[in-house]
């Protein structure tokens, strides 16, 4: 019971944390639902985000719940992480570079019936933080006009997973998550003369309060004696999201202002992928996946340039599609074999995702990720399953004729696994 408590100190602690730090400071979040994240932990983080058709008993895959079912009846498996990120930005002749840290998840895992897993966690689904500033000639004139642009929150779900066998090799799994956060988004137009300020203030806000449903399946079978090959396929369910978006407009210098509210404005879409994994000897694992969000079916609300209302439009979001390979291999797979570097995890992967959104009419950043990480094992009297997860990745963000951003992000994760149910004998 005690152990049961500081699991979820530690859940609470993460959401608050969770809450309180954006985890970016790229412009780009200023558009949409903000940066996406890619909800990976650090063992898969460290091949790229790789999870289709992964599933070790050992880990906790939130992102194919159907993975549960392979936790054993004596683990109680707890794993969080946290991470530093250094990004380089550059537009044209002009570069700038930030820092920030962030606390990612925090899951658990325990089995409640023979092959049947339960899985509680939290984790962020997008994250918005940004602040600059433009300035520019006003026209006719020998004015300087500055426009400030700010913004931060982001999205966040709590869920509770299952995931069962319901045959041989063949299982299935849900998350029902609490699905939550804001933005706040502000834009300020400013210039000045002797005799006059103008000043624009544009502040659009949301808030979001619903739920969020995803179901997975595995299906595992051996190809040969030394291989295993194992399939995944999930499906998230996209909905209205039932948030008000509000545009409010102040104009310091006439003291008026102007409040739109657009009714159950936002939406998350249907998301869809599958993949697999291939493991040998129980040492070398590699797999690809492909996902997709089906985005271009959802409107956003935004000024309409034809008409200058703020109100819902379609064709600002389009469809996301994203590829990823990954590999694990450990040099010696039994958990107490002599040598430190063979029982470690060595880890590798790449990804390419699309955009999901559109900046003024034209395509906005690609994404390309490339990584690796490793996964050591921390053994002693009483524990050789619990594992040290460190992954690195380098991401780029570009988009024609707008800003760079390479970021290089470090990952430490603590997985925690320890044999909580055993029955102890006594002579």
């Amino acid at each position: 019971m005690k152990k049961l408590l500081f699991s979820s100190l530690l859940l609470g602690f993460g959401t608050l944390s969770m809450m309180a730090q954006s985890g970016t400071t790229s412009p780009y979040s200023q558009y949409g639902l903000g940066i996406l994240s890619d909800q990976s932990q650090t063992f898969n983080r460290g091949m790229s985000g790789l999870f289709q058709g992964f599933r070790n008993g050992a880990q906790v895959n939130m992102q194919n719940p159907a993975s549960y079912s392979a936790v054993d009846s004596l683990s109680m498996i707890f794993d969080a992480a946290v991470s530093g990120q250094f990004t380089h930005f550059k537009e044209g002749g002009s570069a700038i570079n930030a820092k920030t840290a962030n606390f990612e998840y925090a899951a658990a895992l325990f089995r409640i019936f023979p092959k049947f897993g339960v899985s509680i966690g939290i984790i962020p689904y997008s994250n918005i933080g940004y602040e600059y500033t433009t300035k520019e000639k006003v026209v006719d004139s020998s004015l300087e006009a500055s426009t400030t642009y700010d913004g931060e929150g982001g999205l966040r779900q709590v869920y509770l997973g299952l995931g069962f066998e319901l045959f041989k090799g063949f299982s299935l799994g849900a998350n029902v998550s609490y699905f939550w956060g804001s933005y706040d988004r502000s834009i300020m137009s400013f210039s000045s003369t002797d005799d006059d300020i103008n000043a624009l203030t544009k502040e659009y806000e949301a808030e979001v309060s619903s739920y969020k449903l995803d179901f997975g399946m595995q299906y595992q079978h051996r190809i040969s004696k030394n291989d295993v090959l194992t399939v995944g396929a999930t499906v998230g369910l996209g909905h209205k999201l039932g948030a008000d978006a509000q545009m409010s407009i102040l104009n310091v210098g006439t003291a008026e202002s102007d409040t739109t509210t657009i009714s159950n404005a936002l939406a998350i879409p249907l998301t869809i992928g599958g993949g697999f994994t291939i493991k040998h000897k129980n040492s070398l694992t590699i797999g690809a996946d492909y996902n997709f969000q089906r985005w271009g079916a959802v409107d956003y609300p935004m000024t309409n340039q034809a008409t200058g209302q703020y109100e819902l439009m379609s064709g600002f979001y389009k469809n996301r599609h994203k590829v990823t390979v990954g590999a694990d291999w450990i040099p010696n797979p039994n958990p107490i074999a002599r040598g430190f570097f063979k029982r470690l995890h060595y880890r590798v992967g790449a990804s390419y995702a699309t955009p999901y959104y559109k900046i003024h009419g034209l395509d906005g950043p690609k994404e390309l990720t490339v990584s690796a990480g490793f996964g050591i094992p921390l053994v002693n009297a009483w524990n050789n399953r619990s594992v040290l997860n460190v992954s690195l990745q380098w991401v780029n963000q570009s988009a024609k004729n707008l800003i760079t951003d390479n970021t290089f992000r470090v990952t430490i994760g603590l997985t925690f696994n320890e044999r909580w149910f055993a029955k102890w004998k006594v002579d």
